[in-house]
């Protein structure tokens, strides 16, 4: 198997069919192997009718569903782990990404060695207002925290090797930073490539506003998990210390003063300074108790089911 096709999707059903045909005719011109995974993410339309009838008549068509709408990286999840391509291609189900950039992707990572090509949709066909800024402002600050040089973190047109798919967890709201969870687990060799972008043909987005904020939120928690998620003692216990520390140093200070500068002053507790060196020392404790309890919950944690899966076709594999 040279490639497969990860298409997480959320009612789509006027543009799936027409997707498949264009991928067909892609795929089999060019001559690779292929299989094609649809992640029905809860749609409550008929896109899972329209898959099932394609993979009656198509045994490179597979599919899940799942029992409800969980989201795009549990959706990446679940089809990262069926996947069986030496080249994993993900793409959206809107037609806003083009199969003919496929055959390019394939080569850049078969042919070339990327580990990861990430699509840059250089020229948008979105709402100015509602998309097209708010992106910008969102990769620059992407750019800035995580030093890789993508122009889009978060383009849907997407060619990973086998390896990186599957030693990457993608959850809660991560497939933005894919290109960074691949860096994390030393990949390296991560580039990306002008793709075309097309309108929307049918329906209308599944995304709002808030996926800015949740995306700004995640790229902290990213930024977290990826400095201190061994050991966020290194982190809490840091703060805490210096925290506790600077409610010491006033302690001493104000018990230095009025014992041996001002001993007819104010009473201690009527010095703001008294209040100052509390809070700062039950902060660092706090802080101090965070990081141990983090390192205990590491120590102990489970893995727990992310997704429940309703329906399967044409994989036999159970997915955990």
């Amino acid at each position: 198997m040279q490639v497969s096709i990860v298409i997480p999707l959320l009612n789509e059903e006027e543009s799936i069919k027409e997707l498949y045909h264009w991928l067909v005719e892609v795929l089999q011109a060019s001559g690779l192997s292929y299989e094609i995974i649809f992640i029905d993410d809860g749609s409550t339309d008929g896109s899972w009718e329209v898959i099932f009838a394609l993979s009656e008549s198509d045994t490179a068509v597979k599919a899940l569903r799942f029992n409800r709408n969980y989201g795009k990286s549990q959706a990446l999840h679940a089809g990262f782990l069926e996947a069986r391509g030496d080249v994993v291609i993900t793409m959206d189900a809107d037609l806003q990404d083009s199969p003919d950039e496929i055959p390019e992707l394939y080569d850049l990572v078969a042919g070339q060695g990327y580990d990861l090509v990430s699509g840059w949709k250089k020229k948008r066909y979105d709402s100015i207002l509602a998309k097209n800024l708010p992106s910008k402002l969102f990769n620059a600050v992407a750019r800035k925290t995580s030093g890789l040089k993508l122009h889009d973190f978060n383009c849907g047109l997407k060619a990973y090797r086998k390896a990186v798919v599957k030693n990457i967890d993608v959850y809660g709201d991560m497939h933005r930073y894919i290109p960074l969870l691949a860096k994390n687990a030393g990949f390296y060799n991560i580039t990306e490539k002008t793709v075309q972008h097309q309108a929307r043909k049918y329906g209308q987005t599944k995304f709002g506003a808030d996926r800015f904020i949740k995306g700004f939120l995640d790229l902290l928690t990213i930024w977290f998990v990826t400095h201190f998620a061994k050991r966020p003692m290194h982190l809490f216990g840091t703060l805490g210390a210096i925290m506790f520390f600077i409610g010491f140093l006033l302690t001493v200070w104000l018990g230095v003063d009025k014992l041996f500068i001002t001993p007819a002053g104010r009473l201690i507790t009527e010095r703001p300074q008294f209040y100052l060196a509390l809070i700062s020392m039950v902060i660092g404790v706090q802080l101090f108790i965070a990081g141990f309890l983090g390192e205990m919950i590491l120590r102990s944690r489970k893995a727990s089911p992310r997704y429940l899966i309703s329906e399967r076709l044409g994989l036999d594999t159970p997915v955990s």
